[in-house]
């Protein structure tokens, strides 16, 4: 949701066209409710351009000073600046409407935390997949959202996910069994990006 949703110098090219292959009917794209919020406050946080811009304006001023960038060149510099940081805050200040946009495409299934998905999230601790709250709770929505569609006929599953934590290997490329014993479960492949290739698909999985 992040990837997507982000100023343009944050976007992923991937997550574009992860969306373009739904919109083309590859696939429906099932995301948990609660990532409208968590891509809202992440994206508010982390793309202010105030802290780039300034440390730039800063590096020009030196560079200025010390003669070694002309004034005219300097001028350039520093219309782009201001272009980029109007721009960041007018897609910042589009964000609800693309989260609403996002929300409403019927290619992208939003469903809500239910009582089996909390109880899941439970289970899932007891039976030691130890993770922070919020990835807990996606975890087991992700887990019976699979399972709900696989017993209403739908096959190749899968889930793009990003983060490390929910990623059923660790950096050294070993898996996770518990958890990956929970994907499989569940008839989830999870992916490391967007672009559904990586890691291959295991021969002969559903």
């Amino acid at each position: 949701m992040f990837d997507y949703v982000a100023p343009a110098h944050h976007q992923s090219p991937n997550a574009v066209e992860l969306l373009d292959r739904a919109r083309n009917r590859e696939f429906t794209l099932h995301v948990p409710n609660c990532c409208l919020g968590e891509a809202r406050k992440a994206v508010l946080t982390k793309c202010q351009p105030r802290n780039e811009a300034k440390a730039l304006r800063r590096f020009l001023s030196q560079m200025e000073s010390a003669e070694r960038i002309s004034k005219p060149d300097a001028a350039i510099v520093r219309t782009l600046l201001n272009q980029y940081t109007h721009s960041i805050k007018r897609d910042l200040g589009n964000l609800d409407d693309r989260l609403k946009m996002l929300a409403e495409l019927p290619y992208v299934e939003i469903f809500g935390l239910d009582d089996a998905m909390l109880l899941r999230a439970t289970e899932l601790a007891l039976f030691g997949i130890d993770l922070k709250p919020y990835d807990q709770a996606i975890l087991a929505g992700i887990l019976i959202t699979a399972e709900r569609l696989w017993d209403s006929g739908a096959r190749t599953l899968s889930f793009c996910e990003t983060d490390a934590d929910l990623q059923p290997w660790d950096k050294d490329g070993r898996s996770k069994p518990q958890l990956l014993q929970a994907y499989d479960s569940a008839h989830v492949w999870v992916y490391e990006d967007f672009t559904l290739t990586t890691p291959s698909r295991r021969p002969g999985f559903e």
